[in-house]
Formats: C-alpha cells, sequence, structure tokens
C-alpha cells in the first residue's frame, strides 16, 4: 500500500473554512431535500463527504477515485484523527489562543476572499470590444526588443569582481560561466540564458542589459536575488506582438480579474475605515499577453 502521510493540522484550516454554517431557523422552516448522510461521525460530530474528498485531494493531490481502497482507507483514518484532534483541541480552549485565533481567520480570509473571485470570474464574461482594447493596450505597453545574453551568477560581489578582471585580462566568458557559475542549468551552456524580454527577468538585470552593445559585458557586479551577476549581451532583436487570436483566452482572464479588482476597489472607497487608509492601492501592472520566452523567471 502506498503511504500516505500525515496531514499537518496547520494544513487543515482552509479545509475546515470551506465548512458550511449552519442551517438557520427560517431555512429550517422551508422544505428541503433529504439530508445527505454523513461520510463518518465522530463523538457525534458529523464529516460530510464532500469533506473528505477535498482533504484526500490536499493529502494524496490526486482525485480520490484514483487512489487504491487502501489509500482511501489510510486518508479517513487520518481525517479522523484530525478531527479527534481538533476536537481536543477546542475543549482546551486551544481555539482562544491569539495566535491560533488570528491564523484561523487569516485562513477564514483566504478562502472567502478566492471564493469570492471564483464566482466573479464565474459570472461575468469578457465581451469581445473589452478584449479588443485591452490586446490593444498590452501591444502598446509592450517592449518591442528581446535579447539574448549570458551571465554567471556567483554568491559575493568580490568573487564578480574577480570574474570581471579574468575577462578584462582575455579569459573566455562560456569557460568562466561552466567553471564558475551558481546557475547549473545555463552553466553548462556557457551560460545562454536563450532569448527574453524585458519583462521576463529582475529589473535590474534587464537595465544593465538594456546598456550594453552587442558582445559588451557589464564592467560592474549587476545584483538580484539570486546573486551578484556579471552579464554579456550577445544580440538583440525586434519582438513581434502576438496574434489576437492566440491569446483571446488570456486576455479574457485579464479583462475580468480587472473587472473583480474595480469592484474591490469601488468597495474601498465606500467602505468605512477608521483610520481611514492614506492611499488608496495602486492597480498592479497586469503583463504583456505574449507568450514567455525560454528563459529563467524572475530571480
Amino acid at each position: 500500500m502506498k503511504a500516505i502521510r500525515f496531514l499537518a493540522v496547520g494544513a487543515l484550516l482552509a479545509l475546515a473554512a470551506c465548512s458550511k454554517p449552519a442551517a438557520t431557523d427560517k431555512a429550517a422552516a422551508t422544505p428541503a431535500a433529504p439530508a445527505t448522510p454523513p461520510f463518518v461521525t465522530v463523538n457525534g460530530k458529523a464529516i460530510s463527504q464532500k469533506l473528505y474528498e477535498e482533504y484526500a485531494m490536499a493529502l494524496a493531490r490526486r482525485p480520490l477515485a484514483e487512489l487504491s481502497p487502501e489509500d482511501r482507507e489510510q486518508i479517513k483514518e487520518n481525517l479522523v484523527r484530525v478531527e479527534l484532534i481538533a476536537q481536543e483541541a477546542e475543549k482546551s480552549g486551544l481555539v482562544n489562543d491569539p495566535e491560533v485565533a488570528t491564523r484561523l481567520e487569516l485562513a477564514r480570509l483566504e478562502v472567502l476572499q478566492q471564493a469570492s473571485a471564483q464566482k466573479y470570474m464565474k459570472d461575468h464574461t469578457a465581451t469581445e470590444a473589452e478584449m479588443r482594447a485591452e490586446f490593444e493596450a498590452q501591444v502598446a505597453s509592450a517592449p518591442l526588443v528581446e535579447y539574448q545574453a549570458r551571465h554567471i551568477v556567483v554568491s559575493s560581489e568580490d568573487v564578480a569582481q574577480k570574474i570581471i578582471a579574468q575577462l578584462k585580462a582575455g579569459n573566455d566568458f562560456a569557460a568562466l560561466a561552466k567553471r564558475m557559475s551558481a546557475d547549473k542549468a545555463t552553466a553548462a551552456k556557457g551560460g545562454d540564458l536563450g532569448w527574453f524580454g524585458p519583462r521576463d527577468m529582475d529589473p535590474s538585470f534587464t537595465n544593465a542589459v538594456a546598456l550594453l552593445k552587442k558582445g559588451d559585458y557589464t564592467s560592474t557586479p549587476v545584483q538580484t536575488a539570486a546573486g551578484w551577476h556579471v552579464i554579456q549581451l550577445q544580440n538583440t532583436r525586434d519582438r513581434t506582438p502576438p496574434a489576437y487570436d492566440d491569446v483571446k483566452d488570456r486576455l479574457s482572464k485579464i479583462v475580468v480579474a480587472k473587472g473583480f479588482k474595480a469592484q474591490s476597489d469601488e468597495a474601498l472607497k465606500a467602505a468605512k475605515i477608521e483610520p481611514p487608509l492614506t492611499t488608496l492601492p495602486a492597480t498592479p501592472a497586469v503583463a504583456a499577453p505574449a507568450s514567455t520566452p525560454a528563459a529563467p523567471p524572475k530571480n
């Protein structure tokens, strides 16, 4: 039987926040379909089939139907065990601990925010005109250039300075990258990053590349979260915008996501907040709908 690890109690916070509230007296007075029998009852507490299925997905990362009977039974045992621990925690008053209460509240907020966003995305559809307008705006704001470059990344500025000194002495960039770069994936290719756009890299990295001429390398190390880089520009080319039909699905999601953001902005403006916010959050930039070049993620 495939081993199924016991899921930490903390990972159950989001699942617990998904459980439905008890029916109100008004709802109880309304005729309803027969209640679904609980999947299992633990000390009188009913656990639904839906909760079991969500727990199985969170634990095994696969739908319940794809699991063996032994795995399903092990997950059931784990869920019962977690419920017993939770019941004991409630009896002991642990839910009143400030740290625990804060984590439970954060889980509630996250689940409700995600559910609201999903419902908005389901209930709203971008029009052709909205997608066309978004496409034109994205194309107009997207940098129409791509770079091909090599880099050597190391852990300290001093080491990067020594590499630059070796380059000035005539050493080969690719050979140094293979020997010294901490980025093993590109080191094997002499530091080659392939083609990438200005938005595909850390801004510090992109700004340094944009100042180089073909064949030149940075005369001072460039720092990002990954370390200290020495960069050589190999080539540049014009970047062709994607065809509208190729990115329609992504444009639709961008338009609807902006609608959800606008709705939350309006709610923020209308809310009574004490003390008031000094500034409203700015709308974040949305990445261009072009396909991502074969380049490493932002560091």
